[in-house]
């Protein structure tokens, strides 16, 4: 079994792969890491593990973890089951990595459009070769609302809210409006100019905004929550000598 450790920059995500299935999966803050992981060798029987880190893991927590399982540590020098065109290969996130090779390895020979809704809304893109050219990067749900409460004198921070209408006949209801609408419009909008190019285009929406927005949108897609958690199973499988 195949231990996933997703590190972000307050919580971890825990995840158990017997193969391709998912068999447990968990959010549990930083510092509670260890003992979780503890629990999670009791109860499965794990050999291998994955770290990927956008949070700070300190240098204690990796050395236990190594302790317990051969760990695979994601970053830009870890042997990838794509081919990565990305001019600056050395800045592109572990997350981003993580989605695109969930993608080779679930999409073989397609065009695939992996679309992550989170802190950040990222766009990465594989070709049918194999090929991955990179793709886009905006602010994601949470990060709209905070700048317009942020960067304005008077426009109050919102919690997040599906907008009844378009046309918003408030302050609040202008400003749910705007940020979700103008979210839903993008995605729409890049996917359609991905498959003026690549007509047989398949587009995933992961992330943890993915299913608030995948049944507002226009395009078809395949919505999955876990697919980074996914990828980076696969990373482990494609560097495994089992």
């Amino acid at each position: 079994m195949n231990l996933i450790i997703d590190v972000g920059n307050s919580f971890v995500k825990l995840a158990v792969f017997q193969g391709d299935t998912l068999k447990f999966k968990k959010s549990v803050e930083l510092e509670t890491i260890l003992d979780e992981i503890k629990e999670l060798k009791q109860n499965f029987p794990i050999k291998r593990a994955i770290v990927s880190s956008v949070g700070k893991l300190n240098a204690y927590d990796a050395e236990q973890i190594a302790k317990h399982f051969r760990v695979l540590v994601l970053n830009s020098e870890t042997n990838l089951p794509f081919t990565n065109l990305y001019q600056t290969p050395k800045t592109l996130g572990v997350d981003r990595i993580a989605l695109v090779s969930g993608a080779a390895g679930q999409f073989p020979n397609e065009d695939v459009l992996i679309i992550d809704a989170g802190t950040c809304i990222t766009y990465d893109f594989i070709n049918s070769e194999n090929e991955y050219l990179g793709g886009a990067i905006s602010p994601g749900v949470r990060m709209r609302y905070e700048a317009l409460n942020n960067l304005t004198a008077n426009l109050p921070l919102l919690d997040t809210e599906q907008p009844k209408h378009i046309i918003g006949g408030s302050t609040q209801q202008s400003i749910h409006s705007g940020v979700v609408h103008g979210i839903l419009n993008e995605i729409d909008g890049a996917v359609q100019a991905y498959r003026l190019k690549y007509p047989d285009l398949t587009v995933i929406l992961t992330g943890g905004d993915t299913n608030f927005l995948s049944k507002q949108l226009k395009s078809s897609i395949f919505a999955n929550p876990n697919f980074l958690l996914e990828g980076l199973n696969y990373i482990l499988q494609f560097n495994s000598n089992e």
